[in-house]
This record gives C-alpha cells, structure tokens and sequence, in this order.
C-alpha cells in the first residue's frame, strides 16, 4: 500500500507543479499581446487549470502525503525535512489565497471590461504584474519543497 501512495502523492506533485511551471509560462507570452480578449481567455485559463490540475494535485499532495508519511513513521513533531516541506507548502498555499487568487480574480473582471472598452484598465497592469513577482515566487517554493522530499536532508 505504502507505493501506492507514494506514486499517488508523486503524481500530485506532477500535476500541482506542471501547472503552475507552464501556466507562468503562458501568462507571461500571453502578456505580450495587450489584446483584452486574449487576456481575457488567458485569466479564464488560468482559473480552469487551477481546478482541473492544480486543486486537484494539492489534494493528491496532502492525503497521500500524510499517509505516506504516516506508513513510513515519519515524525510530525520534530523540525526537519518533512516539518520544514509542510511549512512551506501552507507559505505556498496562503500566497495563493491572498495574492495569486485575488489578482487572477481581478485580471478575469478587468479583462472582461477591457474586452467591453477595448482598452484594459491600468488596474490589470498592476494585477498582472503583482502575479508574475508573486507567482515566481510561489513557483520557487514548491521546487524547493520537491528538493527537500527528494534529498531529504537529515
């Protein structure tokens, strides 16, 4: 059993950071274009990827991983690799809820009405910008946190 969850607890982590490594990466040449329509089907995007990959690897990520950490006996109570990865990935998962969420929120209102004007708001600008800073860093740290499962530093 104890394989099973590993592989389920990896394949949450393919899902959850191949959609966010390659959603950053289509955002930002989507970018380029200033066209309030494409940016527009750029925000809805996102929002659809995050809940066909990225929830659903969260989800992966967390039950499987705590089981597996559980059925190898691994300690909760201490601070190492594993209490350190945790940490990090709620750091992660609150900069989504506060900023990332919000902003994309935002990009998908302020494109829509960039789309009814035909010019984007100065608002989106600043959104947009705020997910790329921000979301470069929320990339980072799930890959130090698929570092820190991976080596397992005692």
């Amino acid at each position: 059993m104890e394989r099973v969850f590993v592989f389920l607890h990896v394949l949450g982590a393919v899902l959850f950071l191949g959609n966010i490594i390659t959603t950053a990466f289509w955002k930002i040449r989507q970018d380029r274009s200033n066209d309030p329509q494409q940016l527009h089907h750029m925000a809805q995007s996102i929002m659809r990827a995050d809940y066909i990959f990225t929830i659903p690897g969260i989800m992966l990520l967390v039950i499987f991983g705590v089981l597996t950490a559980h059925s190898y006996g691994y300690s909760f109570m201490e601070l190492n690799w594993l209490t350190l990865s945790i940490l990090l990935f709620a750091i992660s998962g609150i900069l989504w809820g506060v900023v990332l969420l919000p902003s994309q929120l935002q990009m998908q209102t302020l494109s829509k009405q960039g789309i009814q004007t035909g010019k984007l708001p100065d608002a989106y600008f600043q959104h947009s910008k705020r997910w790329n800073v921000w979301g470069t860093v929320n990339t980072v740290i799930p890959i130090i946190v698929l570092f820190l499962m991976v080596v397992k530093p005692e």
